[in-house]
């Protein structure tokens, strides 16, 4: 502990080094899931257009995902898609029974009205934690958890409980 008066030594969080280990942890749950109940986790990723920070951010989601063991299902669609036509493939993979999460890859083109896509996404495969549902349970104190939460505020609370940071009390700035 620092001197009163005294600031506490920088700490140096190593995200590479973290993201591999929770790697090696996920393919190994992967790998139980498969062994004792006989299922292969599938996520779904929809990419409506050629941004290409939107490629370059699912590309590295599908190479963790084959790292880790996931079965990965790639919904590439056109920028000229209708909002009817992004419904009704966001539709074919609520039915996907091997298709256990979609992912809609943000921004969606400026015709597509995100929130109605979003809102089409079974909760149970809300894999963004994006449903009102999701961000309801999350808001609440002592309900239900929610099924699934955004992934960068999750990610940063992750990084910080690993390296037993306390953040109660502290102001975030």
């Amino acid at each position: 502990m620092a001197e009163e008066g005294t600031s506490p030594s920088p700490m140096i969080i190593d995200g590479k080094e973290t993201a591999k280990r929770i790697e090696d942890e996920l393919k190994e749950e992967v790998e139980m899931l498969q062994k004792d109940h006989g299922i292969l986790p599938g996520l779904a990723v929809v990419l409506v257009g050629n941004r290409v920070d939107s490629s370059t951010y699912v590309r590295m989601k599908k190479k963790v995902a084959a790292a880790i063991g996931i079965h990965s299902v790639d919904v590439n669609l056109p920028d000229t898609i209708t909002q009817q036509e992004l419904l009704d493939e966001v539709q074919k993979l609520n039915e996907d029974p091997k298709v256990h999460g979609i992912l809609v890859q943000l921004p969606l083109p400026d015709h597509i009205d995100e929130a109605t896509i979003l809102k089409a996404i079974a909760v149970e495969k809300d894999a963004d934690g994006f449903s009102a549902l999701n961000i309801g349970n999350l808001c609440l104190r002592g309900g239900d958890p929610p099924l699934a939460v955004p992934c960068t505020p999750m990610g940063c609370i992750e990084l910080l409980q690993r390296y037993d940071v306390e953040i109660t009390g502290k102001d975030c700035v």
